[in-house]
């Protein structure tokens, strides 16, 4: 694309000056000149054609100066306009005035046309970089939009109606979260009715984050719940889930998972941990239970793994929850983590609580205990309570 100047100048001899004088580069489409004779002529151009690159404008004109032009096409605010002002030599005193008003560079008449070529040499590189930063900014727009939606999208694969199971509402009380560090996130939750007696539900945490942790968390998620729903066990669920993702993660991506599946008329879960966080067990006399540490690998790191699989009993008022390490590691301005105890504190006043009451004040003690610090990972929560 040639560069356009256009040259505002009373003096109809510089028209001819200049396109002898740059010839050869209009005749390359280097350059492209347009004239006017005056300010308010000027004006008239460039609203009707925006896309010029340079102002070359002498500043003493009639009908419109060049100082007031140059106020002008300020207000149009595009920082890739530049103008250069001419005068005479004497006229120092406008000279300086249009430099302060934002013009680019002056020259002073007779116009020495070799510097003049340099000037405008000059405004070209800024130009360009000004329009490179500007196609950079409109695709970083473009790219914001577009997480935007993806975390729209996130979202709404989640579950986020609650009660999640209206008709065993007076047996159990599940609620969840998940609160992306970034603009979408790696975490998920999940839960879903396996037969009229057994519901599944998962908590699990991409490693890495961003776009590929959020992508390699749409297909972990749908390839645990498109097992599970089989009513496989969890053992088998997490093997074979672990067998896909590991002939087809890239970058040596993996995910935690805790999978378990909770037996609606005798409270059992059956579990399988393949390298998550071990859940805490809020029991109703107020006792405060962390599950064992599990010796599962974690899914998508080696394939043909087999996973083992556990139980335990949920009584009447009991609450199991599950989280990802972006509630114990979060920091706050000291960098100090939230850590377990802090956790473990939290939990022994809300056996008592709702599940979605447990939730909110656990986001809510971290959210104080990090106060200003930025969020350094996504935060997901899940609690069942057998009822």
């Amino acid at each position: 694309m040639p560069t356009k100047i256009l040259s505002v100048d009373d003096e109809n001899d510089l028209e001819l000056l200049l396109t002898q004088y740059f010839r050869r580069k209009i005749r390359k489409g280097e350059y492209e000149f347009s004239f006017a004779h005056n300010g308010l002529e000027a004006l008239t151009m460039l609203l009707k054609n925006k896309d010029y690159d340079i102002i070359l404008s002498d500043i003493n004109m009639p009908e419109m100066d060049g100082l007031t032009l140059l106020t002008k096409i300020n207000e149009m605010q595009n920082p890739a306009l530049k103008c250069i002002m001419v005068s005479a030599y004497g006229d120092m005193g406008n000279i300086r005035q249009a430099m302060n008003n934002g013009a680019f560079d002056f020259a002073t008449k007779p116009i020495d046309l070799d510097d003049l070529s340099l000037t405008i040499e000059k405004a070209i590189e800024q130009i360009r970089y000004i329009k490179t930063m500007q196609q950079e900014h409109s695709q970083l727009e473009s790219i914001k939009g577009d997480l935007a939606i993806a975390r729209e999208i996130q979202q709404a694969i989640l579950p986020r109606i609650f009660p999640p199971f209206p008709e065993n509402a007076e047996q159990l009380d599940i609620a969840a979260l998940m609160n992306a560090a970034k603009d979408v996130g790696g975490d998920f939750y999940d839960f879903f009715r396996i037969d009229d007696q057994r519901i599944g539900f998962v908590v699990a945490d991409v490693s890495g984050k961003g776009v590929p942790a959020a992508i390699f968390m749409a297909v972990s998620r749908t390839l645990i719940r498109a097992t599970g729903v089989r009513g496989v066990s969890p053992a088998e669920c997490i093997s074979y889930s672990n067998e896909l993702l590991a002939q087809e993660s890239a970058n040596s991506m993996f995910v935690t998972a805790f999978y378990g599946i909770y037996n609606l008329t005798t409270g059992q879960v059956t579990y399988t941990n393949a390298g998550h966080n071990p859940p805490y067990l809020m029991k109703a006399d107020g006792t405060i239970l962390q599950l064992p540490f599990s010796s599962d690998l974690v899914v998508g790191a080696i394939d043909d793994f087999k996973y083992s699989e556990e139980t335990l009993q949920l009584e009447h008022g009991d609450t199991l929850l599950l989280y990802t390490d972006g509630v114990t590691e979060a920091i706050n301005s000291g960098d100090e983590e939230f850590g377990e105890q802090r956790l473990q504190a939290v939990l022994a006043q809300l056996t008592s609580n709702s599940s979605q009451d447990i939730i909110e004040r656990i986001k809510a003690c971290v959210s104080d205990f990090a106060g200003e610090a930025e969020q350094s990972d996504d935060i997901t929560l899940l609690a069942i309570k057998r009822l």
